[in-house]
């Protein structure tokens, strides 16, 4: 502890003994050749320092204990031992990067635990498809093709959202902002889901304009509708339903709704449908639900910069807008000649 006292002091001590010597000289060239006046100057200026010293190392002691001792845990840090202001405004910085870290592990935490919890419920529910098309196969008769593709889109789905939410924390690396026509890219992803439609007896109903352009990223934009779109049909339990799609313009932007006639959100379940492994009564009823897929979609939306809301009458059914904000209303025509220009 002395030891480090005086490695940081060593600089002053030194200052102190050539100003010392160098007043001396001043006197001596001056003419005041006195021994017994610079033995005395030297004497009391030995004893000033000294003084100085001792009682800066009384008040610093506790401070030094505390950063030469072994901490036990990181609240150690948040002690405050310090007199000097130099001590406090260091042990307040001290304090803040302390809360930083806290966030930052917080959220990593919170990060790996969501990873890990979904990939588990996700393992358990792929078993079904699997043990599914095993039995399937095990089977004497011709092999039903119908089933074993609808269990491979099942797979499929859920590889899909299991990627989408691993590439979640480095989005910012595999976006790319475009100018999409949203009729098309909402007849692919409709064109995707076709089978499931027409098993469910669900039939989708597009109204929406061949000029409606919106600045988005097509790959995340297809998941996100692709999530609206079967969560729409899961939850029709009635044949020969329909899921309406539309698009219209307003003040400069572009709000896209899918509507549903299913079964409708309870209005206590509402509030909760975008939390991460939230499934409420709706996803008890199937079975299925991993209580993820409205959550990306709430996540890759902000990420986006689009808003999305969520309404619902239960009974009558569900209605996911999107809105893009700023969006031109362009005829596809302008697109098409930016599109060549570029």
């Amino acid at each position: 502890m002395l030891r480090l006292f005086m490695k940081e002091h060593a600089a002053f001590i030194v200052f102190q003994v050539v100003l010392v010597a160098f007043i001396m000289l001043l006197y001596w060239l001056d003419g005041f050749r006195n021994l017994d006046t610079a033995i005395y100057s030297f004497v009391i200026s030995t004893v000033l320092v000294i003084t100085f010293l001792s009682a800066r190392f009384a008040r610093r002691y506790q401070y030094y204990q505390r950063i030469l001792s072994v901490p036990q845990n990181l609240e150690h840090m948040l002690q405050r031992e310090g007199k000097s202001p130099e001590q406090v405004q260091n042990e307040l910085y001290l304090q803040k990067l302390y809360r930083l870290y806290q966030h930052e592990v917080q959220s990593l935490y919170a990060s790996q635990n969501r990873h890990l919890q979904f990939m588990n419920q996700w393992v358990h529910q792929m078993k079904t498809p699997i043990s599914v098309m095993h039995l399937l196969l095990q089977e004497e008769k011709e092999l039903d093709k119908n089933s074993v593709r609808e269990e491979m889109e099942r797979l499929k789905a859920g590889l899909d959202t299991v990627l989408m939410n691993a590439r979640l924390d480095t989005f910012e690396q595999d976006m790319q902002i475009e100018q999409i026509n949203l009729r098309s890219l909402v007849s692919e992803v409709a064109t995707e889901n076709k089978r499931l439609f027409i098993s469910k007896r669900v039939y989708p109903e597009i109204s929406i304009s061949e000029d409606h352009v919106v600045a988005t990223d097509q790959k995340w934009m297809k998941f996100i509708v692709g999530q609206f779109l079967t969560n729409a049909v899961k939850y029709t339990f009635e044949p020969n339903k329909k899921v309406y799609i539309a698009a219209k313009c307003s003040n400069g932007n572009t709000l896209l709704t899918i509507r549903d006639e299913g079964i409708g959100i309870s209005s206590s379940d509402l509030p909760r449908v975008t939390k991460a492994f939230f499934t409420g009564e709706n996803g008890r009823k199937i079975g299925e639900s991993t209580g993820m897929g409205l959550y990306l979609a709430k996540e890759i939306c902000g990420k986006l910069g689009h808003e999305l809301t969520i309404s619902s009458v239960q009974g009558e059914g569900t209605t996911v807008s999107v809105l893009f904000f700023n969006q031109d209303f362009v005829t596809q025509e302008e697109h098409d000649d930016s599109s060549g220009n570029r």
